[in-house]
């Protein structure tokens, strides 16, 4: 439905606010800000917003407005954390829940049915794609494509690599010259496919 150009201002002013301070704007605020001779008029600028169906509001209470464009946000997943992954050579790890972290699922291209989990990464092999010790990555249970970086299960052991398909048979390739390509013996078996990373600033 079409706004005034007043009506757009205070519209754009509230969704600015939300964004810059993390609350809503008070009529007060609203007044001051345009400058109205009274709340009043900043109250009816609320009700038109609202009438046209752009916010919404929970009367009686002075900031309790919500922008309707901000309440469609797409599915927040919520991904287990289980534990650590050796970037480095390979090891034997157990699988730990060590809580959850929301991602916006549309982002990342992920549905709800499917398995996502995270790991946190151990070790410096994967620092040429840029995976540092100390990240977070998230993986979803797929089926792999030679050149993904994933978390696999090598002869009984698990790490993360980039799987790579040569001459019809599959090993993990470092991305550190310091750490060698693990070739399995017997099995090779892909947990996850990584689909982001998540990393914490470190000062």
């Amino acid at each position: 439905m079409n706004l005034t150009q007043r009506q757009q201002e205070v519209l754009d002013f509230i969704t600015h606010m939300q964004a810059t301070a993390g609350v809503m704007p008070s009529t007060r605020e609203i007044q001051e800000h345009f400058r109205f001779a009274s709340q009043t008029a900043a109250v009816n600028h609320l009700r038109a917003l609202e009438k046209k169906g752009v916010i919404q509001r929970q009367h009686g209470k002075a900031r309790a407005v919500a922008v309707v464009s901000q309440l469609r946000r797409e599915a927040i997943v919520d991904v287990p954390i289980y534990g650590s992954i050796a970037a480095g050579y390979a090891e034997t790890a157990e699988q730990e829940d060590e809580g959850r972290i929301s991602v916006d699922a549309s982002t990342l291209g992920l549905g709800r049915s499917k398995g996502v989990f995270a790991l946190k990464v151990r070790g410096e092999s994967m620092t040429g794609a840029g995976i540092n010790d100390g990240d977070l990555v998230v993986l979803e249970n797929r089926e792999p494509q030679p050149g993904a970086v994933v978390a696999a299960l090598i002869d009984g052991e698990t790490t993360l690599k980039r799987l790579v398909l040569q001459r019809g048979h599959y090993y993990l390739q470092a991305e550190n010259p310091l750490y060698p390509d693990l070739i399995p013996l017997a099995d090779l078996r892909v947990q996850g496919v990584m689909v982001a990373l998540i990393r914490k600033f470190r000062h």
